[in-house]
């Protein structure tokens, strides 16, 4: 009785077994940690948070040549950083970075952290996308089959940039973040591409899942959103005024073509997004049944980011339906639970799950999308 005993785990070969050593390093890390995040006072729970966070950073070895032109090399050198997309089924994604990366490094006090991540993923940029997920084994090629992670790397930037200041990372970036915007112009895989007709971001072919609604099994893609679905053209808006600004901030007359290339996506968006008789908006365009006007969270990205493609009232419709039709206190349902597809129930065998995976049960990542948008609201009050 009385006695303590330590249990050590370790991943390092070379690791001495010290438990009370091991112990106080991990403690005054922890220290650092709140330190950084100005949170040694905050409430217990906002500090668990930044700990918590601080678990998803991790190193990555970056390929020893930039991507610019082709596939990641699958011989990797150097270190860099990235954020394991969870634990333990995933390695790490390029829209779970991208979208994680203000949470995890910015508001946590750990500047250097998110730009070693955005310079990390720059080297992995083919064909103006960004890797969709990293695979779980050595020498394999990241795919790329998503349309949104490159969109979010722009919005990561533009965080970035707002909370430093940073204009040396900008600097460095900005070629690569103009070469994603002209290959999207211009087209890249799996259809992505700007509709010359209206100026607005199309996307997808069939049996690929290209946004983060990518449930599929076998050859079934479940919600497949073929079209020009509505937050990626929240987020191609967003891309072009960020590259627009960074390109101005340098003197660069080309920042007026993309400018012009956004307003006419707010032109076109307000056209075919806004139905005259709905209070919300479709959730994809021009698909290969038509218009899809299914109530969905993911129109809030039209009235949350930093540019938002609405304001005034329509605004405030979309703000109310969405609140109306998919608010909870832990997140946004998927999917209007009057919708005759709504399947409130993640639960089952591995179809009965990924087959409603995205047709109802709440995801939490979303309620942040939502709360900048109800912020905006009381903005413009």
């Amino acid at each position: 009785m009385g006695e303590s005993v330590t249990l050590l785990l370790t991943t390092d070969g070379d690791a001495q077994p010290d438990g009370t050593g091991t112990l106080a390093q991990a403690q005054s890390r922890q220290r650092d940690l709140l330190g950084r995040a100005q949170a040694e006072s905050a409430h217990p729970a906002v500090q668990q948070l930044v700990l918590a966070a601080d678990q998803f950073i991790v190193q990555r070895r970056l390929p020893a040549t930039s991507t610019q032109s082709g596939p990641a090399d699958p011989q990797p050198t150097e270190g860099g950083r990235t954020v394991i997309a969870g634990y333990h089924w995933f390695n790490d994604w390029g829209r779970d970075t991208m979208i994680a990366l203000p949470g995890l490094t910015l508001a946590t006090g750990r500047p250097q952290d998110a730009a070693d991540i955005l310079r990390t993923f720059a080297r992995y940029v083919a064909d103006g996308l960004l890797p969709n997920n990293f695979p779980d084994r050595a020498g394999a090629i990241p795919g790329y089959n998503t349309v949104d992670a490159t969109l979010w790397y722009a919005h990561a930037i533009r965080a970035y940039h707002a909370a430093t200041g940073d204009t040396t990372l900008v600097a460095d970036l900005l070629p690569v973040l103009r070469a994603i915007a002209d290959r999207h112009i211009a087209g890249t895989h799996y259809g992505i591409g700007v509709d010359p007709a209206d100026g607005l971001l199309r996307a997808g072919e069939q049996g690929v899942q290209l946004t983060w609604m990518d449930a599929k099994i076998g050859d079934w893609v479940v919600t497949p959103r073929i079209g020009k679905p509505v937050e990626i053209n929240a987020l191609w808006y967003n891309l072009l005024h960020t590259l627009a600004d960074f390109l101005s901030a340098h003197g660069d007359p080309a920042a007026t073509s993309y400018r012009d290339m956004a307003e006419r996506v707010r032109q076109s968006f307000r056209l075919r997004f806004i139905h005259p008789q709905y209070g919300y908006l479709a959730d994809v365009v021009d698909g290969p049944a038509g218009d899809d006007w299914t109530v969905r969270p993911n129109q809030i990205f039209a009235i949350a980011l930093p540019r938002p493609l609405l304001d005034g009232s329509m605004a405030q419709r979309v703000l109310d339906s969405v609140t109306n039709s998919l608010y909870t206190s832990f997140g946004l349902r998927s999917l209007t639970p009057a919708d005759q597809a709504y399947h409130g129930d993640y639960a089952g065998d591995s179809f009965q799950r990924d087959s409603g995976y995205h047709q109802g049960p709440v995801w939490s990542w979303l309620i942040g999308a939502y709360v900048e948008a109800y912020m905006l609201s009381l903005i413009h009050i």
